[in-house]
């Protein structure tokens, strides 16, 4: 993690993720967002994590799922003007490394995240990402997108997480505001959004 009052530049942000390059995921837990959290919920690993599941219904049929893929294969689900994700181009595949920066307080948190997992179907279509050593939290977040036997194709949220530093834990409530925040607001961009892509197709 690094802090900087105004907005990292190309070069540092290169250098910041060139640093962590062959470190691994800062859990053990590697995948399991792909796991049943209500029972993990019901396990003592709830003492460890936060497992949360959210979903918003994006609309029906064909179109609104290919609008929404396009989304998140462009990851245009994070909220502008507070977060930022490097690079901005960045191919959603396996192992793709990037930095995610996030404005709160006046300041720029940098932390990177490494993808884990995509899911590429014809109805379905994601990727989970971890956090990597230095992240201020510790934990993996799955972004995905379905069409289920309807036709109604929901947006979903799914991910476990805990402080990573002292620092956070003493300020966790605030840091889970945050996390309830960006939730939010990604869902109202991917539903704002899929309907202006559905008007210029």
């Amino acid at each position: 993690m690094k802090v900087s009052i105004s907005s990292p530049s190309t070069l540092q942000l290169d250098q910041f993720l060139a640093i962590g390059k062959n470190k691994p995921p800062s859990y053990l837990e590697r995948f399991d967002t792909q796991s049943d959290f209500q029972e993990k919920r019901r396990t003592a690993q709830a003492r460890n994590y936060n497992y949360d599941e959210n979903a918003a219904f994006l609309g029906k049929g064909h179109l609104v799922f290919k609008s929404a893929r396009k989304m998140i294969q462009n990851w245009q689900m994070f909220p502008p003007g507070w977060t930022r994700i490097y690079p901005g181009d960045a191919p959603v595949r396996t192992g793709q490394r990037v930095a995610l920066m996030i404005k709160l307080l006046g300041l720029w948190w940098w932390n990177s995240s490494e993808i884990q997992y995509v899911i590429d179907e014809p109805k379905r279509f994601g990727f989970a990402y971890g956090t990597l050593p230095g992240h201020v939290e510790s934990g993996e977040e799955l972004f995905l997108v379905e069409m289920n036997d309807r036709d109604e194709v929901w947006y979903k949220i799914k991910a476990f997480s805990r402080p990573a530093y002292k620092l956070v834990q003493l300020a966790y409530p605030f840091a889970r505001s945050q996390q309830r925040r960006f939730v939010r607001e990604s869902m109202e961009l991917m539903k704002s959004n899929v309907q202006q892509m559905k008007v210029h197709e």
